[in-house]
This record gives structure tokens, sequence and C-alpha cells, in this order.
């Protein structure tokens, strides 16, 4: 049996709202509509079927202009109507209304991410588009010294010693007909915040909620510069290192791996929705977080962030320029490198989410937190021991029943859990009350 998703939908009865699924199908990748099925994929059968199939290409026709494939089908002997939807590469309208086909349901398309719908489907995106207002003046020349050192370390763009402002920018694809794209402005503006609101960064420091605000900074400019201000506010003021001795030598630890925070930023301002929200960083007593604006591109999914993955930026032109200049070394694998820099810092692996119509990178500090100990499988009866073996450090069969007041097969059994599925204690001893249970460190 057949389950919706991107590409197939399933209605028990045709009603004029279905052109909404039409509109979606149409603007995405197509797809197909069964009519007299449920939303398990049954055959439920449709009556009228025959007036139906003269009226829904008709109907379709009338509202969007475009036609649409409608076949009568037969299950057992139960007949439903099968809508083939084609994509278009232009943009289709319901009624002044745009609609998005997303996993299994149907988006209308609005504000920001309408915006980027229809310039995709003229063949640009954001950033290849013309700033009309901003003339080489608006262009910071610090900044792209900056950028001249960065590339030439990178050994990406060569020649560039030699080449004028006009030169680099034009080899970088930054201007066109003599005027500067948008991707101009991001990249090596003086004031980008003059011509896009929210293009600064909110850091906010927090105690375990977000109702704990302890205090917050906001940091604007252009991304080559962002880039360095960020990390320095955070290193400075939101952060705080662990402090060990090796003979003489006092060794300072950062709470998170600066190579992580450094591509979660860059991911963030490379691939974010610059006419949305500014780009969000959160950092609490136990996990720092940084969300921007932007859905994930089509056939892409969180579970593939994790490994090899196509690179399919939202600014190609902004991504290809931090490229060039060394600042990302390959696309598709900041998220990678992301997680492998936690594992080396012995932190759990970072969280990926959408959240408010944006994406949500999460570092968790503390592997043993409550919180990540759930999302690892734990049961309520071990978070609590793990939590009694943080405070006493040792823990024992009989111990673990009277904490959690079981039975000693069941003490048995999440033991041994800990020890070989999660890995998180070891057991000493063999058999009896001497045995006990640590942390696997």
């Amino acid at each position: 049996m057949k389950q919706e998703k991107q590409n197939i939908e399933f209605k028990q009865s045709w009603h004029d709202d279905c052109l909404k699924s039409v509109c979606g199908f149409a603007n995405a990748s197509g797809g197909v509509i069964c009519i007299g099925k449920n939303d398990l994929g049954k055959t439920v059968g449709i009556r009228a079927y025959k007036k139906l199939m003269e009226d829904i290409p008709n109907k379709v026709k009338n509202a969007m202009g475009i036609t649409a494939e409608v076949n009568l089908n037969d299950d057992a002997g139960v007949s439903y109507i099968e809508l083939l939807i084609q994509p278009y590469s232009v943009p289709i309208s319901l009624r002044g209304r745009y609609y998005y086909r997303s996993g299994s349901t149907n988006q209308e398309l609005t504000g920001a991410a309408l915006n980027e719908f229809l310039l995709k489907k003229s063949g640009k995106t954001w950033d290849d588009v013309i700033e009309p207002r901003a003339g080489i003046e608006d262009i910071s020349e610090d900044t792209v010294k900056t950028f001249f050192k960065a590339a030439e370390t990178a050994g990406r763009l060569p020649g560039m010693p030699e080449m004028t402002l006009l030169e680099l920018l034009e080899k970088l694809r930054l201007i066109e007909n003599g005027q500067l794209k948008r991707a101009a402005i991001i990249l090596f503006g003086k004031d980008p915040g003059k011509f896009y609101p929210n293009t600064f960064v909110k850091i906010g420091r927090f105690g375990m909620s977000d109702t704990d605000l302890r205090f917050q900074e906001t940091e604007e400019g252009n991304l080559i510069t962002l880039l360095q201000k960020v990390l320095d506010q955070l290193n400075h003021k939101f952060l705080t290192r662990q402090v060990s001795f090796k003979g003489m030598y006092r060794l300072e630890k950062l709470e998170y791996p600066l190579p992580a925070l450094r591509e979660m930023l860059l991911n963030s301002m490379i691939h974010r929705n610059y006419l949305g929200a500014p780009t969000q960083i959160r950092v609490y007593d136990d996990k720092l977080s940084i969300w921007n604006e932007g859905i994930l591109p089509e056939g892409l999914t969180f579970e593939s962030l994790k490994g090899t993955h196509s690179s399919k930026p939202r600014n190609p032109i902004i991504a290809d320029v931090t490229f060039k200049g060394g600042y990302i070394d390959a696309w598709g694998r900041g998220t990678i490198k992301i997680i492998e820099s936690c594992k080396e810092y012995d932190l759990p692996e970072p969280l990926m989410a959408g959240r408010d119509g944006g994406f949500l990178l999460e570092l968790i500090k503390n592997k043993f937190s409550s919180e990540n100990l759930v999302k690892l499988g734990l049961n309520d009866r071990q978070v609590q021991a793990v939590s009694y073996v943080r405070g006493n450090g040792k823990i024992s069969n009989a111990g673990y029943q009277s904490l959690n007041n079981i039975s000693k097969a069941t003490a048995t059994r999440d033991l041994t859990e800990l020890v070989e599925k999660y890995k998180l204690f070891r057991k000493f001893g063999i058999i009896g009350t001497g045995t006990f249970y640590e942390f696997n460190q």
C-alpha cells in the first residue's frame, strides 16, 4: 500500500481545494493525485466519475492555464481517477496565490519564500540580482584586502595581486553591465544593512531556558568581517574556557571546538535567506545553537547532511567567492566537519533540524544532560542512573535496583545496555557484591 509523499497524494473525493495540490505539484517536480483513495492509499471508489473526467481538466485549465492528464483506473472492480501533473519551468499561480509541494504537504509561498521561488523560476538566485542603489564607493577596500590575503594563502585565485578592484569584482562575477550584484554588497559592502536591514547577527546569552536572557550583542558588517567579529565576540564574552595545567604550562580549552563554530557561522551566512530574519546565535549553560532563515534545498534531508552530500547553495555566487577565498574547503562538507569536530572534542553529535521556517544547528556541551540522554534512547531509569554516577562516581546492581525500585533482572538488562549498547558505563568485577559500574572514559 502506497503512502503520500513528495510526488503522490490521495483524495477520497474531488473538491476545488484539490487545485492547490495541482498548483503545488506543478511548481515543484510534478506528481500524481489519486481521487477515490483514502489517506492510507486504499481505493474507496468515487461517484460520478464520468462527469469528473470532463470537469477536472477544465477546472485546472481555467484556474491556472495549464493542462493535466486525467485517467480512469480500476482497482479490483472499484474505480478511481488518477491526475498526472507535470512540472513547469515557469511559476504557476492559483487565483494569484502560489503553492509548492514539499514532502507530503502543499505550502503556500509568501514573503521571502515567494520571492526566492520566483527568482529561481526566472533562472536567478537572490545573490545574482543587480543592486541598482549601490556603486563601487559602497565596497570596502579594507575587506577586499583581507580577502586578497586569504585567497592568496588558499591559492584558488591566481593573478590576484595584479588585479584592480573592478577586475577582481568582474573575476568573481560580482558585477554585471557595470553594476554591482547583491552578492558584492553582502561580501564586501561597507554597510550591507543600508541595503538589506537584516544582514546582522544577533547573539544572546541565556541560562537554562529562553526566558532567562542574561545579555545580548549585535554584530553588523559584511560577511568577511562578520565572520571574525562574531567569533571574537563569542570567544571574549559568551564562552568560557576550561583551564588545566601540564607541568608548568597553563592550557585553555574553549567550551566548543573553534572549527565547528567557524563552519556553523559560515554555513549560516552563505546559505541564509537574506530577505528573512537575521542570523541568531543562542548560548546556554549547556548548549549553543545557531539559526538562520531558509529551508533545506529540494532533495536534501537533515539525515543526508550527516554524510557526503551534493552541494546546493542557496546563494551560489556568495558560496563560490568564499570558496575561492579559502573560507570554505569544499562545498557539501561543512556539516560533516562540524560533526567530526564535535566527535574529536568528545561532544555529542550536533542536532540539525528545521524550525520556524529556518535551519537550526545545535551543539550540546554536556553529553550526560537528561535531554541528550533521552535523544540517545535511554529510559528514565537509565537517565537517573547516569545522574547518580555523575554525583557518586559509581553504582552497583543493587544500588541501581534501590534507586529505581525495580527487580534485579530489570536492573541487569538496563545496565548491560548502558555498557554494550550506549557505551556510557564500564563494568568492573565479574560477579557478586564487588561488581560496580563507572563512566566509560
